[in-house]
């Protein structure tokens, strides 16, 4: 079968940049289709109450799924490094070891999750006309969790070794399934937020089946056995510290906007349906941004293993221009039409919620550029090896976003307290990352 790997060290750096990062941007605006096919359906056929229910729950999810994908994410950096220096047996080790971790990590993380789920939901402060709905919504869904695990290890494999079309592909089929079984269970059959959940968890294990078998079967290169299972010192010691502390700045990330979630729940289930509304909008619009970061992680990744300093440094220059440019555009677009997309999730007849929405997007949007620049020093930093700098940009545009969330709220702003605290977080910690990147250069 053809091999789809590519060597970012060599050729033109644009080109191949932009073509390995648009499957990665394609794929992740699929996989935030899971929960915003669930909101856009539920909020149009079972009512309000039940689309805060299924938006309150997408910041639980991500927050518990980024543990994963940070974990995946960690490893996928080692294994970029090895592909770039050609080292196959390594590699090879390297998968063997992560693959056995990061399993059981994951199992762990479903099992508290199912045993814990109602004194999570009552620190969330969901409301009780929300409960309901909301528990019954992720008895299900936390189910699906195992499934996450093999599609992001094996979809971060793929990256490492510049192969982004196919966790793309999966993703591609996974999201249609998804948005098929939704219309059916929820509208045909009538099954509410449990049927949303139940075709949310049956297309994730399409796309994790799937994306394994195909990557073992198809890449000789991502095969390892049991004896690769088992920990070597060194190498053991090196993915465990790449992806934990990438896991914890990715984790941190989504604990904040969960802390945020939090805050919101306490202004009643109008304004989280707004919120609910405008975080899948605004997932989907910086979606390129985030995913051109981690792009251009996997080709910081490959040549420093390959020891091309002076290319990874060209890189960085293409890298916030195109950054730069993307930002500005989705943030006129966004910016321009906010009631357009908010009527994609509510009923237009609810002008209040699509108003406080707008607004929200309007306050996001003008600032997505600062964002932009925050995913590309996330991934700078962790291809560098040097996750602990993403992790604490990450508690200072998080643990400020909290702070004045709460801060904010309680002055006559109201709400919009809250959105105001999120573009200065962004604003404070790219200005961090700009001084570690200078204090890096300065050390060699």
């Amino acid at each position: 079968m053809r091999d789809n790997s590519r060597d970012l060290t060599n050729g033109g750096i644009a080109g191949p940049l932009l073509a390995f990062a648009l499957p990665l941007i394609l794929g992740n605006m699929l996989q935030t289709l899971y929960n915003a096919a669930d909101s856009i359906i539920v909020g149009r056929f079972v009512g309000p109450q039940a689309l805060a229910a299924v938006g309150s729950a997408y910041s639980l999810m991500t927050f518990l799924t980024s543990l994963m994908i940070g974990l995946s994410m960690g490893a996928g950096i080692v294994f970029s490094y090895l592909f770039g220096e050609g080292n196959r047996e390594k590699l090879r080790r390297a998968l063997g070891i992560s693959f056995m971790s990061i399993g059981l990590i994951s199992l762990l993380i479903t099992v508290i999750a199912i045993a814990f789920q109602h004194p999570i939901m009552r620190l969330m402060q969901v409301p009780e006309d929300v409960y309901h709905d909301m528990s019954e919504y992720l008895r299900v869904i936390f189910l699906g969790l195992p499934a996450l695990f093999f599609y992001n290890f094996y979809a971060s494999a793929e990256r490492a070794v510049g192969n982004s079309k196919t966790p793309l592909l999966f993703m591609a089929v996974s999201a249609v399934m998804n948005i098929v079984l939704d219309l059916y269970f929820v509208i045909s059959l009538g099954w509410g937020v449990w049927g949303a959940a139940v075709a949310t968890i049956a297309s994730q294990y399409a796309a994790g089946i799937g994306i394994t078998v195909l990557s073992v079967s198809r890449h000789r290169i991502l095969r390892f056995g049991v004896r690769d299972m088992i920990p070597e010192k060194s190498l053991f010691k090196e993915l465990l510290s790449l992806s934990v502390l990438t896991s914890l700045q990715q984790s941190i990330m989504n604990l904040g906007i969960l802390c945020v979630q939090g805050i919101v729940n306490g202004f009643g289930s109008g304004v989280m349906a707004a919120f609910a509304s405008g975080v899948k909008i605004d997932s989907i619009a910086y979606m390129p941004l985030q995913e051109f970061g981690n792009a251009f992680s996997t080709f910081v990744s490959q040549n420093g293993g390959a020891g091309k300093r002076e290319r990874i440094k060209a890189g960085m220059r293409i890298a916030f221009m195109i950054a730069t440019v993307f930002g500005l555009v989705i943030s006129l677009v966004v910016c321009l039409f906010p009631s357009i997309f908010m009527s994609i999730f509510i009923d237009p007849e609810e002008t209040e919620l699509i108003r406080i929405g707008s607004e929200y997007l309007r306050i996001e949007g003008s600032f997505y550029i600062l964002i932009g620049y925050l995913f590309l020093f996330y991934g700078i930093f962790r291809a560098l090896k040097a996750p602990a700098i993403s992790l604490v940009l990450t508690v200072i545009s998080l643990g400020l976003r909290v702070v004045l969330a709460a801060v904010l709220s309680k002055l006559p702003l109201g709400e919009v307290g809250i959105w105001m605290s999120i573009p200065i977080g962004w604003a404070l910690a790219d200005a961090a990352g700009l001084l570690f990147l200078k204090l890096r250069k300065k050390a060699g």
